[in-house]
């Protein structure tokens, strides 16, 4: 997939791990002591994550501290932020969390990532520590999906073409070649939050939907209104390709010349994932060849070279990775966290939690 106890003299009861920071233990009976929420992430990041309503909900949830300062966060002022915090929201940018840092905050209690992957923030202290991390992937995988499912959607319509052709004065000279969403093939390459979130938009046309998980089980395809096949059957029998595949070792090259050559003519690939899970030489020949169309977001490397051939190619739309989160998209991972937070105060299930011991399997 790639997918109580109690004690006396206190405010509240403690009914699981993450009600320990809604309610503090009196010392003597005196005033209980506001939680502290550390927010990792340089100023840049938290203008663009968080509106004035967030930051207020936020406040209404404990003492708020961030940086005050620009500039990237180091490790030392990562140190310095959490110390004595209970809850850590970290985001792009953020040290990765190792034990220099973690033994400033003995009593943390969540970890909450505000963005997709928490493979650069989670170390083996994190997990030494059985520290509950959850993160904001859910929502950078509905915005990728709607990605995914716009570029479906105006490549099956030729709305590049047409509109080139428009430009040069051949009106419809392309008009035959559209395609609607109906009765169409839809192929996924994995079925994590991404690729799930596009399935449930699939659900909303006339078509059949492939996926091909080593990590899912048919039941589970079936309930998102797919149907499990194996990658090769989904390359032949697909009218669009659409990856979704985490970037780990296993995917490296996954998408091959052999699997490329397997794809019908005219049918669409589409990237919003990595580039890494491409063999790109073998796709720059099949597109040379005029068979297929791409659409990429994502390279290896990115940005590709200025004289590299997905920027030539008539069949071929390059786009610069902002198939996720972009602009006012990143709100939503604020209105994420703060929900998560609020969430977690109140014993509510969180919504994001990242199953750290298939962390090698994740994106």
């Amino acid at each position: 997939m790639y997918g109580s106890g109690h004690a006396g003299n206190m405010e509240g009861v403690w009914r699981d791990r993450s009600l320990k920071v809604c309610y503090r233990m009196n010392d003597g009976g005196g005033e209980s002591v506001e939680r502290k929420i550390a927010l990792l992430m340089d100023r840049d990041n938290l203008e663009s994550l968080f509106d004035s309503l967030h930051r207020q909900r936020l406040n209404r949830l404990g003492n708020v501290v961030t940086v005050t300062e620009p500039g990237a966060l180091t490790p030392q002022k990562s140190a310095e932020l959490i110390r004595g915090a209970e809850i850590v929201v970290t985001s792009w940018g953020c040290p990765p969390l190792d034990a220099a840092i973690l033994e400033q905050a003995p009593d943390l209690g969540l970890i909450v990532h505000a963005a997709g992957t928490v493979k650069r923030i989670v170390t083996p202290d994190v997990i030494a520590r059985d520290i509950p991390v959850s993160s904001a992937n859910s929502e950078l995988g509905r915005r990728v999906a709607e990605t995914a499912l716009g570029l479906t959607i105006v490549s099956l319509k030729h709305i590049w073409q047409l509109a080139r052709d428009s430009r040069e004065g051949e009106f419809g000279r392309n008009r035959h070649r559209v395609k609607e969403m109906y009765g169409i093939t839809v192929g996924v390459i994995g079925a994590g939050q991404s690729g799930k979130h596009y399935l449930e938009l699939l659900r909303h046309f006339r078509v059949r939907a492939l996926v091909y998980d080593p990590g899912q089980t048919e039941e589970q395809i079936r309930e998102l209104g797919a149907v499990k096949t194996s990658l090769e059957d989904l390359m032949r029998e697909s009218d669009v390709v659409s990856v979704h595949a985490p970037a780990i070792q296993a995917t490296n090259n996954m998408i091959n010349a052999p699997l490329l050559k397997m794809m019908k003519d005219d049918a669409i690939l589409i990237n919003t994932a990595r580039g890494s899970l491409i063999d790109e030489e073998a796709l720059v020949a099949e597109l040379s060849a005029g068979r297929l169309w791409a659409c990429l977001d994502v390279t290896n490397p990115e940005p590709t070279a200025l004289d590299h051939p997905f920027r030539s190619l008539p069949n071929v739309t390059l786009i610069p990775h902002v198939a996720g989160v972009v602009t006012n998209g990143l709100r939503s991972l604020g209105e994420f966290t703060v929900n998560e937070l609020e969430a977690f105060a109140e014993g509510r299930r969180l919504q994001g939690t990242v199953q750290l011991e298939k962390l090698h399997m994740l994106a």
